[in-house]
């Protein structure tokens, strides 16, 4: 690459909980000799997934090519924050091969796509494509199409969550999906039909186990998805506010937990009676001297110890991510507190 080359950039989008991080981890495993930069950004105020990226940080990613911007939109902040983040990677004393950006799940990539025509940074970088992570047991069991409460003669009601994620295909130049394991054959299939029925264009839908995947596939598209806006139709055409005001998060700090099994049923019960589309954070219990970190999505709940506490606080918080009508903090904290107070399994 000469230096008056521009620097292709992969915006990998996708739903909460899609597998947006672990396919990034996949990647800085396996860069296929590039050097890369990535760049996190956290709905939420606590960020969790730049920590799980800084944690796979090696020579082909050092730590400090890995940058996080948590607690809201960069495309709402682009010259506060999202500029001056970009001109730092470009900056580096070792210029990157590639930059990966993660937005966060409730992203509108359409906007972020916008941002690249700002003049300090639009000679310099390239979108060399949009890849959308979708979970293909989530869309399989039909959780982002239309209200199917409605009667059938009825218009046809999009949700925010439906919109989000048209809107996230819509961007995309490859569609990956996650999780097939989970949906079996069937639920894949049904999935793959289900997204067809979204695209405003053909394109390739693959499937992805453990966010597995050479990345010769999906990084290298060169599609300069930036000049290519008109072929990537949104619900917010037109609009000027670029975050989804319909979402909102909360954190919870949490005592010691007995069990994971506790914690993990009181997340559960938040999806269930509160609504909570996303949980993620880092959980201390009693007597283990590793973080227990737990991610949810609705009530799908999964826990793995994956680092000592160290010689700091064993702090713990966990970030609530629902539809802003169902955020109520004293309701969230009290489920959320009667797992630290469980003795039992289920208690």
């Amino acid at each position: 690459m000469t230096d008056l080359a521009k620097i292709p950039v992969t915006i990998v989008t996708g739903f909460l909980g899609a597998g947006k991080t672990t396919l990034i981890r996949h990647l800085m495993a396996n860069p296929g000799g590039r050097r890369l930069a990535v760049l996190v950004n956290e709905f939420g105020a606590v960020g969790i997934d730049g920590a799980l990226l800084r944690d796979c940080a090696d020579a082909n990613c050092p730590e400090a090519n890995i940058v996080e911007l948590a607690n809201g939109c960069i495309c709402c902040a682009v010259a506060d924050e999202f500029i001056p983040t970009m001109e730092s990677l470009l900056a580096l004393p070792e210029r990157p091969d590639h930059i990966v950006i993660e937005t966060s799940g409730l992203a509108l990539p359409k906007p972020l796509l916008k941002a690249f025509d700002w003049p300090a940074i639009r000679s310099r970088i390239t979108v060399d494509g949009v890849v959308t992570v979708a979970d293909a047991e989530a869309v399989a069991a039909g959780h982002f199409a239309p209200d199917t409460t409605l009667p059938q003669d009825a218009p046809e009601h999009e949700t925010p969550l439906s919109e989000v994620f048209e809107d996230q295909l819509a961007c995309a130049d490859v569609v990956l999906l996650s999780k097939a394991d989970l949906a079996g054959p069937e639920g894949v299939a049904a999935a793959k039909a289900a997204i067809e029925a979204e695209l405003p264009r053909p394109l390739p839908i693959l499937t992805v186990s453990e966010g597995v995947i050479d990345p010769r596939v999906i990084l290298g598209l060169d599609a300069a998805a930036e000049a290519d806006l008109a072929s990537r139709p949104s619900h917010h055409d037109g609009e000027e506010e670029h975050e989804h005001d319909d979402f909102d998060s909360i954190v919870v700090e949490m005592p010691e937990v007995a069990t994971p099994e506790a914690v993990a049923a009181a997340v559960a019960r938040l999806a269930r009676e509160r609504r909570a589309l996303r949980v993620k954070g880092h959980v201390a219990v009693a007597g283990k001297p590793m973080r227990l970190l737990v991610q949810a999505v609705g009530e799908r709940v999964r826990t793995q110890y994956d680092r000592p506490w160290g010689a700091g606080p064993r702090a713990s918080a966990l970030v609530v991510i629902a539809e802003r009508d169902d955020i109520d903090a004293d309701a969230i904290r009290a489920i959320l507190l009667s797992g630290a107070e469980a003795e039992t399994t289920g208690a």
